[in-house]
């Protein structure tokens, strides 16, 4: 199974961006998605280091708020 996060672009340098999410920050790679107006603000889901879509802020909220259920759901079972 692979899984993408949603993130919020901090910053771009060229083609990598500084991405946030919950306290987290990484240096993702814009490459995938060279051809998008990008800027900082917006959102994207990242696979393995590389932003691979953008979206919208409630489509990333939805992403976190299915991915929490999951989560949720497997320390139940632990």
């Amino acid at each position: 199974m692979c899984l993408a996060i949603p993130m919020q672009i901090a910053e771009i340098d060229g083609l990598e961006a500084r991405c946030t999410t919950r306290g987290v920050s990484r240096v993702v790679s814009l490459f995938l998605l060279q051809d998008e107006p990008l800027k900082a603000g917006d959102y994207v889901m990242v696979h393995v280091g590389y932003a691979i879509q953008r979206v919208t802020e409630q489509e990333a909220r939805s992403a976190w708020e299915l991915l929490d259920q999951i989560l949720e759901a497997e320390s139940g079972h632990a």
